[in-house]
């Protein structure tokens, strides 16, 4: 067991958790419109996805990642209608400045939604297949010790950087007002349909 592969899991988690995408703007969205808690929780559903296709490329899960691959078709199709449906749901949302609690449900929610849009874009496990196979780490098999403390790893990199925009993210809120959230509200939710209508029509390509 080896571990500094906890430190290669941290920096590989928060490398790939930073490009801003359509999680990270239903993390924006949510910690503006809810707080910092409810963005932070979308960013870790999102973070525990990362963990789970950690594990399949360092583990070597190869029946995982190739059924995964083979049906990307449909789980892009389940993505993409599921941005499209986030997104109009977020362009009618109504904000209300004093909505900074969310209730147990809504967190869950919040969890569930960005768990599910990750593990949908099977982009993700080969971004880690790349990533792993760049840094020299290959498959770990032959360790189990060292890749469950890569995979903590990884988590803990990507909730890392949920923290950090979340946290950002709600030092700014205090200088918006109802009418620019809700202008906030209508352009996240126009970029999440863009998005998941690209997503569909990548699949007619």
């Amino acid at each position: 067991m080896d571990i500094t592969y906890f430190a290669r899991g941290l920096a590989v988690g928060f490398a790939i958790a930073a490009p801003v995408g359509p999680i990270g703007l239903l993390c924006i969205r949510r910690t503006l419109a809810n707080g910092r808690l409810a963005g932070f929780v979308s960013g870790i559903g999102a973070a525990a996805a990362d963990a789970c296709y950690g594990a399949v490329a360092a583990l070597g899960l190869t029946a995982i990642s190739s059924a995964l691959i083979a049906h990307q078709s449909v789980v892009r199709l389940a993505g993409g209608v599921f941005l499209c449906y986030l997104g109009v749901r977020t362009a009618r949302t109504q904000p209300a400045m004093d909505s900074m609690t969310v209730e147990a449900w809504g967190l869950a929610g919040a969890f569930g939604s960005t768990l599910a849009l990750t593990l949908t874009n099977p982009t993700t496990i080969l971004s880690f297949a790349a990533v792993f196979a760049g840094l020299g780490l290959g498959t770990m098999t032959g360790d189990r010790g060292s890749a469950v403390i890569m995979i903590c790893g990884v988590f803990f990199g990507s909730a890392l950087w949920w923290l950090l925009l979340s946290g950002v993210v709600a030092f700014f809120r205090q200088a918006l007002t109802v009418k620019r959230l809700r202008w906030v509200n209508r352009i996240s939710g126009a970029m999440l349909i863009g998005v998941g209508t690209l997503s569909l029509l990548s699949l007619a390509r």
